[in-house]
């Protein structure tokens, strides 16, 4: 199980809530946070997915995210 780091623009707690369902339902992933506050608005997840699946996972939701 790996821990990657994004640099994304979701932005806000809405952005955060629409991004759930994604990747929630994604069952590779045991855990992720959005850290808001940062202004690189860091993506962390836990789990077994490459970065490419991560970032395919974003995108689908509606966001951009780059490998940090």
């Amino acid at each position: 199980m790996d821990t990657l780091q994004f640099k994304t623009n979701i932005n806000c707690g809405g952005c955060v809530k629409a991004v759930t369902p994604t990747l929630n339902g994604e069952k590779a992933i045991a855990k992720w946070e959005v850290d808001t506050a940062n202004p690189a608005k860091t993506l962390t997840v836990t789990g077994d997915l490459t970065a490419a699946q991560v970032v395919a996972l974003i995108v689908e939701a509606g966001f951009e995210a780059q490998p940090v």
